[in-house]
């Protein structure tokens, strides 16, 4: 977290994405959360209450949010995908953990048009609940990455060309995920054409993100930025409340107000 804090200082977007993950539910704690995480939290907030347009879409690890898509919190938008239209070209950006319920279905699916992302998501929570229910684990792309390396190649450039491919059918000029959490930028060819493919990686391993700056996109690395040596920074603290309570004094001290 201290690098991201570090790294949300030292940019002035126009827009942030937080393509997902951004709140580990699954490893929340009740009795504690680290100071630079809050950080981060406020670093976000100052660039809403700057002017900065939010759009927050939701991932497996923080799916809660979800119960929320579609709506506005001043210039706080949380939404499933957005679609940036940059210089002309369409950018279609979303988390992409549907795909591992779906993936051998999502292509036919996502041609139902601009809703087919929306059903992917309601499936994929649709099978998870069954399965908890059932007393069986939710279905993890990063589960099976963790079963086989070599299991992990596959899933991977089946997750990649499928993102793809449902975003060639669609008329993309671009497809930007996250979930896999590998960083990359590339070209990838379909029977109907090609777009790029995008991946903005992490902030716990890879320490990247995208950017777009003079009409195009680069993939940012945190450890290749010589200017984030020199960067003085206080180190972590962890504050001994609830989680309850650091969201409510989060809430008090930003007053958010619902647009």
């Amino acid at each position: 977290a201290e690098e991201l804090v570090r790294y949300l200082k030292s940019i002035r977007p126009e827009k942030l994405i937080l393509n997902g993950d951004i709140i580990d539910i699954w490893q929340f704690s009740k009795s504690y959360f680290p100071k630079d995480h809050i950080r981060v939290i406020k670093e976000i907030t100052n660039m809403l209450s700057k002017g900065v347009e939010v759009h927050y879409i939701p991932g497996n690890h923080d799916e809660f949010v979800r119960k929320f898509c579609g709506q506005t919190i001043g210039n706080l938008h949380i939404d499933n995908k957005v679609v940036l239209e940059l210089d002309g070209r369409q950018s279609w950006i979303f988390h992409g953990d549907v795909f591992d319920v779906s993936m051998r279905y999502s292509k036919w699916i996502a041609k139902l048009g601009g809703q087919g992302y929306d059903l992917l998501i309601l499936f994929n929570r649709f099978v998870n609940r069954w399965l908890q229910r059932f007393g069986r684990e939710k279905i993890s792309l990063s589960k099976r990455v963790k079963d086989s390396v070599k299991a992990a190649v596959k899933h991977v450039n089946d997750f990649e060309t499928t993102t793809a491919l449902i975003g060639i059918s669609n008329g993309y000029d671009n497809v930007i995920c996250g979930h896999i959490h590998k960083p990359i930028i590339k070209t990838i060819k379909g029977e109907d054409g090609e777009i790029t493919y995008m991946n903005s990686g992490d902030w716990i391993e890879n320490l990247t993100s995208l950017e777009y700056n003079d009409g195009a996109w680069s993939l940012y690395k945190y450890e290749e930025d010589a200017m984030m040596k020199d960067f003085t920074y206080q180190p972590d603290i962890v504050i001994e409340q609830s989680s309850q309570e650091i969201l409510f004094s989060l809430i008090e001290e930003f007053s958010f107000k619902r647009a």
